[in-house]
């Protein structure tokens, strides 16, 4: 098989030819039509990620060696089975759930293989993900069928729809019309709109630093959106009319999160969700006063992303903004995403 590979930290991906997988036991080769590309994807290729305090922490710390496909965001058809797989047969096309833990600790046990304490086997990070022609996955529980959703946006699920599915469902219950704050307007961002009207969901408040991607936010269904930069926390209770039961923030640097907690009303939640990095100076007796809380949210699970693709199917979740792109132009996609010139999820398609 073919891969567009990271070969060292920040240098273009190379394209370099792999043995092509041979299933066995119950494993599954899908080859590949379509890959979403994620801010992680970047944080990939560029090597290292800001752990705040000074701390840097670099790929192999994370148990990676390169040359590595990047990509988790998976679609594509089945091509060979091995000879005790089932539920699945040749030429099936399928959503590839990419978290994939060890199978045997507790999280693993109870199919929360993203929770995984066991050595995590994640596609795209610990072994070749969808920036390749094929990728090779564990057993056919981790395949979802994507019914009538659109290929490039069914694929953006397995990463972009499970985080915010997860995240939201960490900030609620709450009435209808109770506020939530989104920081980043971004592929994430505009996913969590989609998500919350899914569920019911009316006050959805949007932030970000760009007026392109508000306005994107607004025509996706945010009831409001406020510009960032100086002085958003006053704009921000200003239109939620006081002090907010959850944030979700999708950028999550030191300087989002610190504006995110500020406005937190009794009782209210902080959901962390982006890896942009840095800290969170936190007053102990100060979350006690205020009943507040801080989660961070890692992926989603199997079963979240099966929800996820039910929900899309029955007309529950709306479509965000798709770009596909050829994956033979994978690096301008990079670029594009790390210049914050996309709009919504990019998705590679076509032949590596």
């Amino acid at each position: 098989m073919k891969a567009w590979a990271v070969v060292a930290a920040g240098a273009p991906l190379e394209k370099i030819d792999l043995p092509t997988p041979q299933p066995s036991g119950s494993e599954v080769l899908v080859q590949v039509s379509h890959c979403g590309l994620c801010h992680s994807d970047l944080h990939f290729w560029k090597g290292e990620y800001n752990m705040g305090g000074g701390r840097i922490m670099k790929l192999a710390e994370r148990g990676v060696t390169l040359p590595r496909a990047p990509g988790h965001e998976i679609l594509g058809r089945v091509v060979a089975i091995g000879p005790e797989a089932q539920g699945v047969a040749v030429g099936d096309q399928r959503v590839v759930y990419p978290w994939i833990g060890c199978g045997e600790c507790p999280a693993c046990l109870a199919e929360q293989d993203n929770l995984c304490t066991g050595g995590p086997r994640t596609l795209g990070v610990i072994n070749h993900g969808g920036f390749a022609s094929h990728v090779l996955v564990r057993h056919a529980k981790y395949l979802v069928d994507p019914g009538r959703v659109p290929p490039a946006l069914a694929a953006t699920y397995a990463c972009s729809g499970i985080t915010t599915y997860s995240a939201v469902r960490k900030v609620m219950p709450l009435t209808p019309d109770q506020p939530v704050v989104l920081i980043g307007a971004g592929g994430l961002g505009l996913v969590a709109i989609s998500m919350l009207r899914a569920v019911g969901h009316h006050n959805i408040v949007s932030v970000d630093i760009a007026q392109d991607k508000l306005e994107a936010a607004k025509a996706e269904g945010a009831s409001a959106i406020v510009i960032g930069g100086e002085g958003v926390e006053e704009r921000i209770l200003a239109a939620c009319g006081g002090a907010v039961p959850a944030v979700i923030d999708f950028v999550n640097n030191s300087s989002t999160a610190k504006s995110a907690f500020s406005i937190l009303a009794k009782g209210g939640k902080l959901v962390l969700v982006g890896v942009a990095g840095g800290e969170l100076t936190l007053s102990l007796a100060g979350m006690i006063f205020r009943g507040i809380s801080v989660h961070g949210t890692l992926m989603g699970s199997p079963q979240d992303l099966r929800d996820v693709i039910a929900m899309a199917n029955d007309g529950r979740l709306a479509p965000t903004p798709i770009t596909e792109i050829p994956k033979f132009n994978v690096m301008q996609a990079i670029r594009d995403l790390e210049h914050g010139s996309v709009t919504g999820r990019l998705v590679l398609t076509g032949d590596v």
